[in-house]
């Protein structure tokens, strides 16, 4: 039996469309949440407004692009995936509505209006990473999936980040929450260049037919890339702006530049569902690049981060998002217009924030409200083009 077969069975009672795959929660509520919480944080930027006693307004506003939008697209996708590679029927049902409830509870417990004791909300919050790596397990452990279970050890260091910054706030741990956000974004990394070597060249070769022959993958560069990646992530938590974490970023962006090229994603020009995925995962190497000459050029440190998190995360997330979303429902891998558009715009709001430190002063207000409503609009444009498709049965007739 197959492992779509196996995910979409059900003995008992009707399971809701939406939690009948992983997916089809956490994909549309990591487009909520990428729509609502940089709403709210453009509002923040407009007004001012902040409650007295709540942690510092950029630092929630880091916390919840992390652990709130990023992590609920990687629950969506390995909940997704797992089922896949090991041939076990997905998490669905009860189980499912539990994690989604813990979710979105940890993003009640931390907006600070609604008044939940840090410590309270700690707990809720930190909770959620631990039961889904628990939900994983279970399946990775059976099949005896040892290559995949490297995830579940990503998922508790990203707990580990999150603790991290909560005992920040509680006056706990001095600096934890300068470590742990460079934990997460490092962890973050590190899943985007294993889970990126794995389906940008597959992807690419499938959607080129004969033209994807050339598409190949160097072993001698990947595992640059994942040493590099790999060492970087010590490097920059105990010795950020040293020469050593500066050459690292740099002879990482090299290692992950050749291996894009390999991928010869200029080949997919006529298919935006194929080229987005190349433009997301193009910057990588440029985040690198910008983090070692924030070391030797004195480049400031919001370049680096946010063509990482908007530029690489938000890109390659839209794009495995909106590709999933069509195939896992048994639709054509062929994106609509508001689709394409949707990538356009997160295009340049990656590009408009990136930018944004390095340009004039009179003009650095204008380029962030730029790069705001330039998100704000693809995410939207997402939850139009999919939140049909991810509430609706699937197109075959087939269960899932």
């Amino acid at each position: 039996m197959s492992s779509s077969s196996l995910a979409g069975r059900d003995d008992g009672p009707a399971i809701p469309i939406l939690f009948q795959y992983g997916f089809r929660f956490f994909f549309l509520f990591s487009g909520i949440a990428a729509v609502g919480l940089l709403g709210a944080w453009l509002g923040v930027l407009a007004t001012g407004e902040w409650p007295q006693h709540a942690v510092g307004a950029s630092a929630w506003h880091g916390h919840e692009m992390l652990f709130g939008m990023v992590v609920a697209a990687v629950a969506g996708f390995l909940l997704t995936a797992v089922p896949s590679w090991t041939g076990t029927r997905a998490v669905a049902g009860a189980p499912l509505m539990a994690l989604a409830a813990l979710w979105m509870a940890g993003r009640v417990a931390v907006f600070p209006w609604a008044g939940v004791p840090e410590p309270v909300a700690a707990v809720i919050d930190i909770a959620f990473l631990p039961a889904l790596g628990f939900a994983l397990a279970r399946p990775l452990v059976a099949a005896g999936k040892w290559r995949n279970s490297a995830f579940l050890v990503l998922l508790g260091l990203l707990t580990a980040a999150d603790l991290l910054i909560h005992l920040d706030w509680l006056g706990r741990l001095d600096g934890g929450a300068g470590a742990g956000f460079a934990l997460g974004l490092g962890i973050v990394l590190m899943m985007v260049t294993v889970i990126g070597g794995r389906i940008l060249p597959a992807f690419t070769r499938n959607g080129l037919g004969e033209a994807g022959r050339g598409v190949r993958s160097w072993p001698p560069v990947e595992r640059a890339a994942l040493v590099l990646t790999l060492a970087l992530l010590p490097a920059t938590i105990a010795a950020p702006e040293s020469a050593v974490t500066g050459l690292i970023a740099l002879a990482a962006a090299v290692a992950h530049a050749a291996r894009l090229a390999g991928w010869q994603g200029w080949k997919a020009w006529r298919s935006p569902i194929l080229w987005i995925l190349h433009v997301g995962y193009l910057w990588v190497p440029v985040a690198l690049l910008l983090r070692g000459l924030q070391v030797f050029a004195d480049l400031p440190a919001p370049a680096a981060t946010h063509a990482l998190t908007v530029g690489a995360f938000a890109t390659l997330i839209l794009a495995v998002m909106s590709r999933a979303s069509l195939g896992h429902t048994g639709r054509p891998l062929v994106v609509s217009r508001v689709t394409v558009a949707a990538y356009v715009l997160l295009t340049v709001a990656a590009i408009a924030r990136t930018v944004s430190p390095l340009l004039p002063v009179d003009w650095v207000w204008a380029a962030l409200q730029w790069s705001g409503y330039g998100w704000v609009a693809a995410f939207t444009l997402f939850l139009v083009a999919y939140a049909p498709v991810l509430l609706a049965p699937r197109a075959d007739g087939r269960p899932g």
